[in-house]
């Protein structure tokens, strides 16, 4: 079983749905954001509250555990969407001619 269905395609011949790729394409980005966006709101925690390294540290882990907790959720909902275009694929191939 793989995991990109637009690979199937090529052997197949059938047409791709690109747009499922591009949506998981951009999880790194997310993923970055996410520890960047905490790490900042740590960072002017630390400085306005002078509680250096504590609040850049806090905010790195939580951006690092956000960014993991987006990321398995995308990778399960990816998964289900393979599961579900298998099954489709499966009704839909044509029975052998006697």
């Amino acid at each position: 079983m793989r995991l990109d269905p637009c690979l199937d395609s090529l052997m197949t011949g059938r047409d791709c749905d690109r747009r499922s790729w591009v949506r998981y394409s951009t999880l790194g980005i997310e993923f970055a954001a996410a520890v960047a966006g905490f790490a900042l709101v740590g960072f002017w925690i630390d400085r306005h509250y002078e509680t250096k390294p504590w609040g850049l540290l806090i905010g790195a882990i939580l951006g690092i555990g956000g960014g993991m907790y987006n990321f398995i959720r995308a990778a399960l909902g990816a998964f289900k969407d393979l599961e579900k275009t298998g099954s489709e694929e499966k009704e839909e191939e044509p029975r052998p001619r006697p």
